[in-house]
């Protein structure tokens, strides 16, 4: 019942003011972290998502009233996560080739398994192996 989908579908698009209901449940089971976390994928969200960060000390209730009263009503749909192994490709595509994030996330969806390898392999720089 207490799903991230509601509190985030509050937020963007029906503006249901959840917490002030008289189920102190929807307060208790808020997660700031993960909820600015998926708005900043969105552009038009990042301000209000990175200045909320900056008050994390806040009360649950006042986070969530300011991000349903600062971000516009619009329907938005989450973006995807980058996996833990995915991350680290990033950073040797980065590496190899000067890439910034957006150039190194087009490459890695070009890039085969065996030059993400050979990446690797060229940019070891040596140690121990167990």
């Amino acid at each position: 019942m207490y799903e991230l989908k509601d509190y985030l579908n509050a937020i963007n698009y029906s503006k249901e003011k959840l917490l002030d209901t008289d189920d102190l449940t929807w307060e208790k089971k808020y997660p700031p972290y993960i909820v600015n976390k998926c708005l900043s994928m969105h552009w038009d969200c990042l301000a209000s998502a990175n200045e909320i960060n900056t008050y994390h000390f806040l009360d649950k209730k006042l986070q969530f009233h300011f991000l349903i009263n600062s971000i516009r009503k619009k329907k938005r749909f989450g973006g995807k996560w980058l996996s833990q192994t995915k991350l680290k490709n990033l950073e040797y595509v980065k590496e190899y080739y000067g890439f910034g994030n957006e150039k190194a996330k087009e490459a890695l969806t070009i890039l085969t398994k065996e030059q993400i390898e050979n990446i690797k392999e060229t940019l070891s720089k040596g140690g121990r192996k167990r």
